[in-house]
């Protein structure tokens, strides 16, 4: 088990996501910027913008992605 922040994921908070793969937190982050805008936190709109906006730009989205994989594979285990 690992942790990232929505910070570390390109959010503008420090709320904790914890999963045993970067998958499991991209998820959770993904479920976080939709709640937070649910909930009328506009400081989260750009990152919110930003996740939808990468299915227009499948080589940078990848490179987020590899990064994201990358950051949470260099992680120590909590």
């Amino acid at each position: 088990m690992k942790t990232m922040t929505c910070s570390q994921l390109g959010g503008p908070c420090d709320l904790k996501l914890r999963g045993d793969t970067a998958d499991d937190i991209i998820h959770q982050q993904d479920q976080h910027l939709k709640d937070a805008l649910a909930a009328g936190d506009t400081a989260h709109e750009p990152a919110h913008k930003e996740m939808k906006g990468r299915w227009l730009h499948p080589k940078k989205s990848l490179d987020w992605y590899n990064n994201t994989k990358q950051a949470f594979a260099d992680m120590p285990s909590d």
